[in-house]
């Protein structure tokens, strides 16, 4: 098996953490990495952050030096688009017409900006490649004061907020739900996220859903009608499932894979946010967007492609950054029944701790790191805890896990 090719299909995170990690682990075959994208493999998060804000360059993004993958025996190819996979033969086939054969293949397709389904949605931009970012720096290198509409209070759309009212421009957030991350987080930090962005300067608009877009406005469907100078949109996204879906896999909200990562063909697995998969957590399929994802799902298959595969177990755990407040989740915290906060949201420091019954689902620690790191322990052990002990005066989870111990 340590001779035998392999063909990476997507060269975002996950893809390239495949490629790395099988040759950390002994992997000596023909390995080829195909993206679709003309730049090497790079990191997404900070295109919201850090390189939008002029932080970085895309060579601070790169997740490898161009040598690495040379040195490695990696063929990297990039600007290519694979438009076909015969399993029966084991090839791929690119947009070009060229063909690569396979012993095993690996789809990290990844997933889209989901559309706006709203006439004008063309004079609305996405963030989620390189090529996007760089469109938006654009309209907004040199400049001050432009009015920016932001549909979407998730993830990207809050954290692509934070970082254009520090280069001082006006903000409104757009959220068709009740609150700002209303799937991922409690009403507690979904609340203190609000309030932060607020007291920047942003206007966070929830209930309401954008109606039409044109030439510098934005009509919601309350009648509201925005100026809008920019309008960026972070509504979700769709895997990326065509190609797998054409040669004959499963696919559901993702490519269907067993705990192990496998399809039904035992030589083909799925990765990343492109994968839906058989979850202890939730005893049924999950697809999961997140770089610990990717990377853990990436590392499990090359062991698996090796012969040494175990069943996908990662505890997930997710971050944000949005001015001052570094939001920690871990755990997945769907279906929860009950809420116990330890700290004080008011001092910007605080934890919430999110049960379904008397399990501990995850927690959202904001500013609380030791939370958080003691949380992804206390879950990955399964170490029991219930809302009785964490609703005591004065809990503290370090405290308690070091008397446990």
């Amino acid at each position: 098996m340590r001779g035998e090719s392999v063909v990476v299909v997507g060269a975002g995170q996950a893809g390239c953490q495949v490629a790395v990690s099988l040759r950390e682990q002994g992997h000596r075959g023909p390995l080829t990495l195909i993206g679709d994208e003309k730049a090497a493999p790079y990191q997404r998060p900070p295109l919201t952050k850090a390189y939008l804000a002029g932080e970085t360059d895309l060579a601070g993004l790169v997740l490898r030096q161009d040598s690495y993958y040379t040195d490695h025996g990696i063929q990297l190819v990039t600007g290519e688009r694979v438009v076909g996979v015969d399993r029966s033969a084991r090839v791929v086939v690119l947009g070009c017409a060229r063909t690569i054969s396979y012993d095993h293949l690996v789809f990290a397709t990844g997933a889209r900006p989901r559309p706006l389904p709203v006439p004008g949605a063309e004079h609305v931009l996405n963030l989620r490649t390189i090529a996007d970012a760089d469109a938006i720096r654009q309209k907004l290198e040199g400049r001050s004061g432009l009015d920016v509409v932001v549909i979407g209070g998730g993830f990207i759309g809050l954290e692509f907020a934070a970082v254009v009212r520090k280069l001082r421009h006006e903000v409104t957030v757009v959220e068709t739900q009740p609150r700002v991350m209303q799937r991922a987080v409690s009403e507690t930090t979904a609340r203190h996220l609000t309030t932060r962005h607020r007291s920047e300067g942003v206007t966070v608009l929830t209930g309401t859903a954008v109606a039409s877009v044109g030439d510098g406005f934005v009509e919601l469907t309350d009648g509201t009608v925005l100026v809008a100078d920019l309008v960026v949109a972070g509504t979700g996204v769709i895997p990326n499932v065509e190609i797998a879906q054409r040669s004959g896999l499963a696919c559901d909200d993702g490519i269907v894979v067993d705990a192990h990562l496998r399809t039904v063909d035992q030589r083909v697995h799925a990765v990343g946010d492109c994968a839906r998969f058989a979850s202890p957590l939730t005893g049924g399929l999950a697809r999961l967007e997140s770089v610990q994802n990717a990377t853990d799902q990436a590392t499990s298959v090359a062991s698996a492609i090796l012969g040494a595969a175990e069943p996908y177990t990662a505890l997930p755990w997710f971050w944000s950054d949005q001015y001052d407040v570094k939001l920690q989740i871990a755990g997945l915290t769907d279906g929860y029944d009950r809420t116990v906060t330890v700290g004080d949201p008011a001092e910007g420091r605080f934890s919430v701790f999110c049960f379904r019954g008397d399990r501990l689902l995850g927690v959202e620690a904001c500013n609380r790191p030791i939370d958080f790191l003691m949380a992804r322990r206390i879950l990955e052990a399964g170490t029991s805890l219930t809302p009785e002990i964490v609703s005591q005066p004065g809990f503290d989870l370090r405290a308690s896990q070091q008397q446990a111990a």
